[in-house]
């Protein structure tokens, strides 16, 4: 066997995998492709590797061969069974040592069951999270590597290289152990759901309750990334809307409203659930998207259900100007409330894996080259370097002094809309959050005594903390108290 000429494999050769090996090859790294389908190689290296480095494979047992030691072979292939195949084949050409990169959107708990299986054997495994889609891949993605701490060393050098820059700064670390650069990805993709859904909420408010136009819509989201908004989303969301179908009309109004989804958003939401942490933003916004799917029902219902109609006999009346800057003061408050949340998840679950996560760090290999990419994840990535143990960044001074700024604008767009009748799911959401987090009272005194009058649940005294004891509501029920757990 050969001693290897390329630093790198690559196996999946569709446009996020065949980007990736030209950016690899733009920085000097010798790439071996490989893909199942072995013709995709072959027209690969006569079309777009044509004169670069990059060397191809015909099988897995060459791929192997070819690659220097210790291998490293990165995956960019559909999640699942395919990911479990591919190792499968690997598994008989590797020696201890050699790493194998997941670089698709695996489920987390895929990627804690694959590190732990394949340390078993001597080998290394890296499931890491790539964001910024075909043009990131081709010119700086996000990276979020975290599994085998052993396989860093030899990756860093690669990943560092071809990642995006934040003042000069890769947008790219080692994230953690086992899964922990899948579930960074995966909240990542989370909070990118927010992110848009937010948006698209006040679109809905500037088109629907203020009867603007496409081109001033449009014209607010650039003058809104130029501020404290400044980010990808908001920039691609200014073009589409002032976008020209062929007929000189805007296409978005020719867009079915009904918007899909492929699961990493339902993930976070259920691991926030399974962790018992209050991310109400993201799941809204992943019901916002479930919502918008029942398309024919909704249609039946606007015919029978009564309420107010906006932009027929609901029309905001106040002060144009002034009520664009509170929708631009509230967006900013509920982006970071979003953030706030997908860090107490973060956190939570680092705590429960028992991951050393730098959160800092995470938020720098957001800033760049990701579809979240923007201006506020500095000043998240300011307060964790300020302080490293902070408990929410709404207790940063920062942070919390943005929130005493904006909330009056947040708390009368969401009036606004709910009396025109706007649904405005993340905005109120995050609203609500916002006041039950520094509410030091709650009505779950009520609720948990309603627990223990049907079932026997329990409580605890204000006066005796840690002591649950149950209370014969009625005169009739039993002395039997039910068992307790913790969401």
């Amino acid at each position: 066997m050969c001693s290897g000429v390329a630093d790198i494999g690559l196996i999946g050769l569709a446009v996020m995998g065949q980007n990736l090996v030209l950016n690899m090859d733009d920085h000097g790294f010798v790439v071996c492709a490989y893909n199942r389908t072995v013709s995709k190689v072959d027209d690969f290296l006569a079309n777009e590797a044509k004169g670069t480095k990059i060397v191809g494979a015909r099988s897995i047992e060459d791929l192997c061969a070819k690659l220097k030691r210790p291998r490293k072979i990165m995956m960019l292939v559909k999640a699942g069974q395919a990911v479990d195949d591919f190792i499968a084949q690997l598994l008989p050409y590797l020696e201890k040592g050699d790493i194998i990169i997941d670089g698709g959107n695996s489920h987390f708990p895929d990627s804690i069951r694959r590190t732990k299986q394949l340390e078993q054997m001597g080998l290394l495994f890296c499931g890491c999270g790539v964001s910024g889609g075909e043009e990131g891949a081709r010119y700086g993605p996000s990276l979020m590597p975290g599994g085998s701490p052993g396989a860093w060393p030899h990756l860093k050098p690669i990943f560092q290289a071809i990642t995006a820059k934040s003042d000069g700064e890769p947008c790219c670390d080692w994230v953690g152990e086992t899964g922990s650069g899948h579930y960074v990805k995966m909240v990542h993709n989370g909070i990118e759901y927010g992110d848009m859904q937010l948006i698209c909420e006040g679109y809905h408010i500037m088109k629907t309750m203020m009867g603007m136009g496409n081109d001033e819509i449009a014209s607010v989201f650039n003058q809104w990334n130029r501020g404290d908004l400044d980010s990808f989303l908001m920039e691609i969301s200014a073009d589409i809307v002032k976008f020209r179908d062929t007929d000189n009309q805007p296409l978005l109004e020719k867009i079915r409203d009904t918007a899909g989804q492929k699961g990493t958003g339902k993930w976070t939401a259920i691991s926030a659930l399974d962790l018992g942490m209050p991310v109400t933003l993201i799941g809204e916004a992943v019901f916002a998207r479930c919502l918008s799917a029942l398309k024919d029902e909704r249609q039946r219902a606007s015919a029978i259900l009564t309420g107010p109609r906006p932009g027929l006999d609901a029309r905001f009346t106040g002060d144009k100007q002034l009520f664009l800057k509170d929708l631009e003061n509230a967006l900013y408050a509920a982006k970071l409330i979003s953030y706030a949340q997908g860090f107490m998840l973060l956190r939570e679950a680092a705590r429960e894996q028992g991951w050393n996560l730098n959160y800092g760090g995470i938020s720098l290999m957001w800033r760049g080259g990701c579809i979240i990419r923007s201006r506020f994840l500095g000043d998240i990535k300011k307060a964790y370097d300020n302080n490293p143990n902070l408990e929410n960044l709404l207790f940063d001074p920062f942070f919390k002094a943005v929130m005493d700024r904006t909330q009056s604008s947040f708390r009368r767009v969401v009036a606004q809309a709910s009396l025109l009748g706007v649904p405005v799911p993340c905005l109120s959401s995050s609203l609500a959050f916002y006041d039950g987090y520094r509410t030091d009272y709650l009505p779950a005194n009520l609720l948990q005594a309603q627990r223990d009058y049907f079932g026997a649940h329990t409580f605890e005294r204000l006066n005796k903390p840690g002591v649950f004891e149950h209370t014969n509501w009625t005169g009739r029920g039993g002395r039997i108290s039910s068992s307790t757990y913790n969401a």
